[in-house]
């Protein structure tokens, strides 16, 4: 009886939780926008809080963002990821026609993600926007975000394992964006 209920209640905030996540969901309730609109309150009310900061996370750490290197590994390793934490995808500009250039793309559901489908996915950053500072991405949504190289027709997804993906989870109330 108690597992039965343990797993009914996950299976449900599973379902809430897709829902949410879901831009089309059309009952009326969002959670990033509920959360902005009463932040005002709960900043008039709770003067003295704390302010927390978002994280920003160099994407792979020291390997950055490279061929041959098993970011879902790296996610799982480095998480959880919070709700405004920043990614930065760093790598190395293309030198010559022999380098392998790389590129971010967000792919807009699982079955692309799992099947590395690039199709409609939307390009983020293109092979010289990693250099230097790198590319930064805000994780600003309450939904998965999927990320994967995009290069070589989807070759450095699929075999080189650059891709990953994220839930940012919520903090009890996110640091305001200046």
């Amino acid at each position: 009886m108690a597992k039965g209920l343990i797993l009914g209640l996950i299976l449900l905030g599973s379902m809430l939780a897709g829902c949410m996540a879901n831009r089309d969901w059309r009952l009326g309730f969002n959670y990033t926008d509920w959360l902005q609109k009463h932040r005002n309150w709960y900043d008039q009310h709770h003067p003295n809080k704390t302010q927390q900061v978002s994280n920003k996370i160099i994407v792979g750490g020291s390997q950055h963002w490279r061929f041959n290197f098993t970011y879902t590994d790296w996610a799982f390793k480095h998480g959880p990821f919070y709700l405004n934490d920043v990614l930065v995808f760093k790598y190395d500009p293309p030198v010559g026609k022999d380098s392998h250039p790389h590129s971010v793309y967000q792919l807009p559901d699982l079955r692309s993600f799992i099947k590395c489908d690039l199709s409609n996915a939307k390009k983020l950053a293109n092979a010289t926007q990693g250099v230097g500072n790198g590319f930064e991405v805000v994780l600003d949504k309450w939904q998965p975000y999927y990320f994967a190289c995009g290069e070589s027709n989807g070759f450095h997804c699929d075999v080189g394992r650059m891709k990953f993906f994220v839930m940012p989870m919520l903090r009890a109330w996110p640091s305001r964006r200046t």
